[in-house]
């Protein structure tokens, strides 16, 4: 098969949360563990930083990968989803994965994926494990994709933990509280190894606190560390001075442990987490006059920063293009949502994608007001033509949504 067959094959024949959503979530690892065992357990061969948390852990998995390439480190970095390309979720220093192993990996364990119904997630988190493996990176960065404590990666020992902070999001899977979705991702605690926790939750903390004990890792809230000096980034959202607070914490429980990372690297590794790691979509500016702005940030908590910046920019008018996955609980977004603005509702192209009339149904309902559009790049293309040099046209609702326009 060609690279485009062999990815095809993987979207159509395996369950894909990106598309299929509650269907394709597997409650155990027992799938990921003889998968492991069937290549001989290249997770043992690399070490690794495991990354969790609702909101802001692939910006700072990107962060941390950044920096460590910048303190002469060869870096894996494994994260999801991908906006273009599958060959985005494994990358070393920045570099995709070869098209030509993901073909081979794909055709010589094909016949084990069919008999044992891996998950597409499942099979790609073996692919990434064995590629840092074959490649003998210092270091990888692993990004949980859901939860932790049932997610496929989950079966590293790292070097460090992360989590970065806990929103009521996948609530279907993970629970209804946060105390709850705490224990679901608190789950990548493993014994004796330091974890950092982003943001101290009062609901939360006492979760971390027991997890971590019971586990004897030594924890460390970034939030309460003393003030350490203020990096600029190439990263420009507002939110992400909280991802920043993670990484510094996390870099300087790195270096306790040995690692040689120093100040300028950390410097140049913030300024150049694009350039270093191919990070997209994270407050990205397309264009100017009008100002076109995406981000991929699709949850209350994410969405209410980046609201709060939006609101910032100076415009004469504003317009939302707009979409949703259709297990999205608009009810917590919508409050969060500026009503003087123009809307342009669309589905993203995904089985999963909210259908743009139903989204714009419940727009009109809550007092909002926009048209539906058949495509996102229609949306877009209609709000380019209908804005002027002095406007601000925002993409977002759904990472989705922004793979298809940038």
């Amino acid at each position: 098969m060609t690279y485009q067959d062999t990815v095809n094959w993987m979207f159509q024949q395996l369950p894909m949360y990106q598309n299929q959503g509650k269907t394709a979530y597997k409650a155990n690892l027992d799938n990921t563990l003889q998968f492991a065992e069937h290549l001989q357990h290249p997770e043992h061969n690399f070490k690794s930083i495991h990354v969790a948390g609702t909101n802001g852990k692939g910006s700072t998995s990107h962060m941390l990968a950044s920096i460590l390439q910048e303190a002469g480190y060869r870096v894996g970095l494994y994260t999801s989803p991908h906006l273009k390309d599958f060959r985005e979720r494994i990358k070393i220093n920045g570099k995709e994965i070869e098209e030509t192993f993901v073909v081979e990996f794909i055709e010589k364990h094909r016949s084990f994926f069919e008999t044992h119904s891996l998950s597409f997630f499942e099979m790609t988190v073996g692919m990434a494990f064995e590629y840092f493996s074959v490649e003998k990176v210092d270091i990888a960065v692993i990004e949980v994709g859901m939860g932790g404590r049932l997610d496929s990666t989950n079966i590293i020992t790292p070097e460090l933990s992360i989590i970065t902070n806990i929103g009521l999001d996948h609530t279907q899977f993970l629970g209804n509280t946060l105390e709850a979705i705490a224990f679901e991702k608190g789950g990548i605690i493993k014994p004796n190894v330091p974890v950092v926790i982003g943001e101290t939750q009062l609901e939360t903390i006492n979760v971390f606190k027991a997890l971590a004990e019971e586990r004897q890792a030594d924890v460390h809230f970034a939030d309460q560390q003393e003030a350490i000096t203020s990096y600029e980034s190439d990263l420009k959202g507002d939110y992400q001075k909280n991802n920043k607070t993670t990484v510094l914490c996390a870099i300087s429980v790195l270096r306790d442990e040995g690692y040689n990372i120093p100040g300028e690297a950390i410097t140049n590794g913030f300024m150049k987490v694009v350039i270093n790691t191919g990070l997209n979509g994270r407050w990205q500016i397309l264009q100017e006059h009008p100002k076109i702005i995406c981000d991929t940030a699709h949850n209350k908590e994410g969405l209410q920063y980046a609201m709060a910046q939006l609101l910032k920019e100076p415009y004469k008018v504003l317009h939302m293009v707009f979409g949703v996955v259709n297990d999205k609980d608009l009810s917590s977004i919508l409050p969060l949502l500026p009503k003087n603005a123009r809307y342009y509702f669309c589905k993203p192209n995904i089985p999963r994608g909210l259908d743009a009339e139903d989204l714009r149904g419940v727009f009109i309902t809550n007092g909002f007001q926009g048209k539906a559009y058949s495509s996102v790049q229609e949306a877009l293309s209609v709000a380019k033509q209908q804005a002027t040099t002095s406007d601000v046209i925002y993409v977002g609702g759904s990472t989705f949504v922004v793979a298809e326009i940038i």
